[in-house]
């Protein structure tokens, strides 16, 4: 069966953490938010909201906060794609309903929306010639995030997404063998430990060759070490104070 362009352009992803100083257009910009408007969303809700950080000091504290990320600060055009239940809240007072978010689902539910928005602005941003990364790292510290960019109650960033014209050419990172993540009719843990570390020899050579020599790690010693340590533990505290997980 024959490529098209769409699959030629989800399948060539690559992160981008370098931009040229070349600005985006304000029709650029218009057509990449609309793209995420229209993104899927659970029962209609559209639980999400989009910040669009332009200000060059702002953008700079935001980097700071994602740990010290410069690429955030350097990006022409920064978002930070949040859940959102403070539109919803609203709805529910105009009806004089209760209003019930309290509950680990919404949370859920709110994350998800977010990032189908933001996967749906990543590639109507590649579609422009334009690259981009996504940012993790502007849940470190959720509350600073949210008292800079006036969050109200009933919402939380979920991620930060860098765009800009691309000022590398980095070589596209090898992912999980498909036997490791599709499974037919149940799932199959027979051949799991062959299939990762059939990938762990894979990565070990890219990253060999990526650094000349300096690196060659796994993946399964990467995945370890990282999930041998708790990660964020103050969002919990962080989403309660919003007004989720009660």
């Amino acid at each position: 069966m024959k490529s098209n362009s769409v699959i030629e352009l989800i399948q060539s992803h690559r992160s981008i953490r370098k931009f040229t100083s070349d600005s985006i257009s304000s029709e650029q910009l218009e057509q990449i938010i609309e793209s995420g408007r229209w993104a899927p969303t659970s029962h209609h809700v559209q639980a999400y909201s989009v910040i669009v950080v332009q200000d060059e000091e702002k953008k700079k504290k935001l980097a700071a906060l994602a740990g010290n990320q410069s690429y955030v600060e350097t990006c022409p055009v920064f978002f930070v794609i949040c859940a959102d239940f403070y539109r919803l809240k609203q709805t529910s007072t105009i009806h004089q309903q209760a209003f019930e978010i309290g509950e680990e689902e919404q949370v859920l539910v709110g994350a998800v929306d977010a990032a189908l928005v933001a996967q749906n602005m990543l590639l109507a941003a590649r579609s422009f010639n334009l690259g981009g990364v996504m940012i993790g790292g502007i849940r470190n510290d959720q509350e600073a995030v949210t008292e800079l960019l006036d969050l109200p109650p009933y919402t939380f960033p979920v991620m930060g997404l860098c765009i800009g014209y691309p000022d590398q050419n980095p070589e596209q990172k090898p992912r999980l063998p498909k036997e490791a993540v599709v499974h037919s009719e149940q799932y199959d843990t027979k051949s799991l430990v062959e299939a990762i570390e059939e990938y762990d020899e894979v990565m070990k050579q890219y990253y060999y060759d990526r650094t000349k020599g300096k690196r060659s790690d796994t993946w399964s010693e990467q995945m370890a070490s990282f999930l041998s340590t708790p990660k964020r533990p103050q969002v919990g505290e962080f989403l309660k104070k919003q007004g989720f997980l009660k």
